[in-house]
């Protein structure tokens, strides 16, 4: 049990003051100064290095009921986070070690030695384990290959393509065999990373035109597996062009996460019957059975090259908002990063 004589009073975390109303504003944030959190019996005192930011924390802003808690008004709120033990009252965790863990959104954190997890810094960068070989990856991971029930020769189509989710997904499927794999973007820009960087054999911009008639152009042959991000006009979309026994995964709907008033939803549905078509939701919570063979799969071709990855990295807590508003207008490219 060793303590670091060099730690602050203070510790600045970010509290919600109240619940957003269509798109979130500064003022339902605030950063506040609380006192340095202290560890008790099996816990860590964990000084954060990197936090994350993703879609779903729109979600937990609601009171409304999901699969997981909202965030409570005037406390510190949860996410990924990777930083180095300070302080240890735990068997098994040193000072000096780094670790994963969900309480994120602060500078310092007390964390059950049981809610953390032990990453090396040598094997790959802090930052992955938030992204590509943490949560992020195993989402697509799970999602292309347990929900969407991938197999090789699947044509395969993803929303929101260059996000940190997407990128992977269509990567994965080319890895593994896919017969062609399309993807759609916000910007001129994130399509050519789609096709030079990832290896999309397609990609367009849906900002460019009607999904539907892109999707038709980059998929003349249909697809068989969809992985949505996005939801709205590209679901629809995505229904019509399933194949026979195409199947669904969903993932996520940044499109509607801040509409005040009930999105409409996609007016084909009945071809579901003609194709006997799958749609099927999931959380990455429910996959984590999948976790150690995810990383004996996926660490080689991370380490290789052969998966590519981007971050977009937003420098200091005070940025935090900013950088958790930046994914809802899709401003970065890859996953979104707040480094401390």
């Amino acid at each position: 049990m060793t303590d670091t004589p060099t730690l602050p009073a203070v510790s600045r975390e970010w509290h919600l003051l109240s619940r957003p109303v269509g798109w979130p504003k500064p003022e339902d944030f605030a950063l506040v100064e609380a006192e340095l959190p202290q560890p008790g019996e099996g816990q860590v005192l964990v000084r954060n290095e990197y936090l994350s930011v993703d879609p779903y924390m729109r979600g937990r802003m609601s009171a409304a009921k999901s699969y997981a808690a909202p965030y409570e008004l005037d406390r510190p709120m949860q996410g990924g986070a990777v930083g180095e033990v300070v302080v240890s009252h735990a068997e098994g965790i040193a000072v000096g070690d780094h670790v994963l863990h969900f309480e994120g959104w602060r500078e310092y954190a007390a964390v059950k030695a049981t809610q953390a997890v032990k990453v090396d810094p040598e094997t790959a960068p802090l930052s992955t384990y938030l992204g590509v070989l943490g949560m992020t990856g195993l989402t697509a991971y799970a999602g292309l290959l347990r929900t969407a029930s991938f197999k090789e020769g699947d044509i395969v189509f993803v929303s929101g393509a260059a996000g940190a989710v997407g990128s992977q997904v269509g990567q994965l499927a080319k890895l593994k065999g896919a017969a062609r794999v399309i993807g759609s973007a916000g910007s001129a820009e994130k399509v050519k990373l789609l096709t030079d960087e990832y290896g999309f054999d397609a990609a367009f911009n849906y900002k460019d035109g009607p999904v539907a008639e892109q999707l038709r152009a980059a998929a003349p042959d249909g697809i068989d597996v969809y992985f949505d991000n996005v939801g709205g006009d590209h679901l629809e979309a995505a229904i019509g062009a399933l194949n026979l026994h195409g199947r669904i995964a969903i993932c996520g709907a940044i499109s509607v996460y801040n509409n005040t008033e009930p999105a409409p939803g996609p007016k084909n549905l009945p071809r579901l019957i003609q194709t006997r078509g799958r749609i099927e939701g999931f959380l990455v919570g429910d996959h984590y059975d999948l976790q150690p063979e995810f990383v004996r799969e996926v660490g080689p071709w991370v380490r290789s090259g052969e998966l590519k990855y981007r971050e977009t990295t937003v420098e200091g807590i005070d940025n935090t908002l900013e950088a958790f508003l930046g994914v809802l207008r899709g401003d970065n490219t890859g996953k979104m990063i707040v480094k401390l």
